[in-house]
């Protein structure tokens, strides 16, 4: 996502609103995010609580666009 785009975006469309990380404005973006997160957590990058509240917020929105 070019960078203009990801600026359009508001707070609500990150899993990590604070950090404005893992985009999850679309159902590719929230499952790219579950996938990304899990890689962040097994490097030691991302905590659990994050990780796991970065899957809520993805299976939200993958849930709300079947």
């Amino acid at each position: 996502m070019k960078t203009a785009k990801r600026k359009r975006l508001g707070k609500y469309q990150f899993a990590l609103r604070k950090q404005r990380k893992y985009p999850i404005d679309t159902r590719k973006r929230a499952s790219n995010a579950k996938s990304r997160s899990t890689q962040q957590y097994k490097a030691g990058k991302l905590s659990k609580s994050d990780m796991e509240k970065v899957h809520r917020r993805a299976n939200k929105v993958l849930a709300e666009t079947k």
